[in-house]
């Protein structure tokens, strides 16, 4: 088993655009209960199968397995609750670490994410100028709330 320890942040202005190609992901899921998510994907040419537990702060374990693309394909044409989540992922280095930067699109549109993994916990990490409102433990910034709640849904 693995933990995933990850923060999440909304992102303020397009300065982070100019350092990373973004990918397109198309994800669903087959199980959006909280205590357990099982989640396909696409993110450009390769499929995976991801399986969540229950998030437990910013911590929760994490079992990912890469499928091939045509069958992630399939299960989010026909198995996946709709809508799906559609979104660009930029990657940006910040030293040993990562900023994941999701845009979405469709249903959850104007809506920008920042995630980094963390060793632990406690983990310092870089706070770049764009990082904006910490929303870890929110859950309405989960994908798996997105699809039932979609952004573009919202009272703002």
């Amino acid at each position: 088993m693995s933990k995933e320890i990850e923060r999440k942040f909304l992102v303020n202005g397009n300065a982070w655009r100019t350092l990373a190609q973004g990918v397109l992901y198309r994800q669903g899921y087959l199980n959006s209960a909280k205590e357990r998510t099982v989640r396909v994907r696409t993110a450009g040419e390769k499929g995976f199968l991801t399986v969540k537990g229950i998030t437990n702060g910013v911590t929760r374990s994490e079992f990912e397995y890469e499928i091939p693309f045509s069958d992630a394909d399939k299960m989010l044409s026909g198995l996946a609750e709709k809508p799906l989540i559609e979104k660009r992922r930029f990657k940006i280095p910040a030293g040993s670490l990562v900023w994941e930067i999701d845009e979405f699109l469709g249903e959850n549109a104007g809506l920008i994410v920042a995630e980094i993994e963390l060793p632990d916990e406690d983990a310092p990490f870089e706070r770049p100028d764009w990082l904006g409102r910490e929303v870890s433990n929110d859950p309405r910034y989960f994908n798996s709330n997105l699809v039932r709640h979609p952004f573009s849904q919202w009272q703002v």
